[in-house]
């Protein structure tokens, strides 16, 4: 894994934000589904909520980055909270990025399977191919490969919606059967926070080392605005369109390629590749965050370290995409929550060091 230190500018920042959270959760309609459809209209206060803290959060992290030279989340990590619980937060997010990694590769193999009528096991072995060949050309080749994808995503989504509610506009019926059905959490306030605590964990390995690569506050300060600003629309257009199709979005385990259908197959075709192409970008983001932390392992060894790290989640990936994120990711959250609070403390108390 080279290491790079170029300037990195707003767009990429943005784009690199956006395509580190938007993997096969955020892009499939899961996700938002089970955070934000299942309140109706209070979906749109829940959606606001997680932007801001979008932006907040992740400007946040992009300048301690900078302020830190962080080569990964760890610096971050221990200056907001503390070595003892600084330590098991890192513990934590180390977990889950590897744990994410393996769920992303039997992610891929899913939508092979459904999408594609491929056995799951092509799908899997070329995400893994991909996402390690990915890593091994550094945070350059990390950055270009999640930012080339994101716009793709975004203007696809957008026009999935517009389509569904022009052909199909939202009912108060609608949303009344969306609030009967049970969510991720009792109320949209909680469901925001635990939504962005959850998917920050994910975005701080990159974002950290991102912000070391920037030098200008004010490139962070826009970019974290336009990444916050594009995972909102995302959500909104993504919600708009379950509600909009709330009955079956119910039943199936990726609501937007059931959106797409309506559209046509050769639409449900090309989001499908779309979904494949974002379940990528969050899987290189965490294979890189992941062999980025273990930095006591000398640069020599870091190519077979990722090469080995692929290969184990490769092993683990078999275990189904649907038993994974129904354990791991739940639990992430609250630890999430832990670093967040360290972060507030840190933005509060320590603003000097920020300068």
């Amino acid at each position: 894994m080279q290491s790079d230190n170029g300037n990195v500018g707003i767009f990429k920042i943005a784009a690199t934000y956006i395509g580190t959270i938007v993997g096969a959760g955020f892009a499939s309609g899961q996700e938002v589904f089970q955070f934000f459809s299942t309140f109706g209209l209070g979906s749109i206060w829940g959606i606001i909520l997680s932007t801001v803290l979008f932006f907040f959060y992740g400007y946040l992290i992009l300048l301690l980055g900078q302020v830190l030279q962080a080569d990964s989340y760890v610096k971050i990590v221990r200056f907001s909270n503390g070595k003892i619980l600084g330590s098991v937060i890192d513990l934590i997010i180390t977990i889950f990025l590897f744990g994410a990694l393996a769920a992303m590769i039997a992610g891929a193999g899913a939508i092979f399977h459904e999408q594609f009528h491929f056995s799951p096991l092509i799908g899997t072995i070329l995400m893994a191919i991909i996402t390690l060949l990915t890593v091994l050309t550094g945070i350059s080749g990390v950055i270009n490969a999640i930012s080339y994808v994101v716009p793709i995503l975004l203007a696809s989504v957008l026009f999935i919606t517009i389509y569904s509610l022009i052909n199909n506009p939202l009912t108060g019926e609608e949303i009344e059967i969306a609030k009967e059905l049970p969510g991720a959490s009792p109320n949209w306030f909680i469901s925001a926070v635990n939504y962005a605590s959850y998917n920050l964990v994910i975005a701080i390995a990159i974002l950290a080392p991102l912000g070391a690569r920037t030098k200008e506050k004010k490139t962070l300060f826009i970019g974290a605005l336009l990444g916050a600003l594009g995972l909102g629309v995302g959500v909104v257009a993504i919600n708009f369109s379950i509600i909009t199709n709330i009955v079956e979005s119910a039943t199936v385990e990726v609501p937007m390629i059931t959106v797409a259908q309506h559209i046509s197959p050769i639409v449900q075709f090309i989001f499908a590749i779309v979904l494949f192409a974002e379940v990528y970008t969050t899987a290189v983001g965490n294979l890189y965050g992941f062999v980025s932390r273990l930095d006591f392992i000398k640069q020599t060894y870091k190519k077979w370290l990722i090469i080995g790290t692929t290969i184990v989640a490769f092993g683990v990936s078999q275990l189904g995409f649907s038993t994974m994120v129904e354990y791991l990711y739940p639990a992430v959250g609250y630890g999430g929550m832990l670093l967040l609070i360290g972060l507030l403390y840190s933005w509060i108390f320590k603003r000097e060091q920020f300068k």
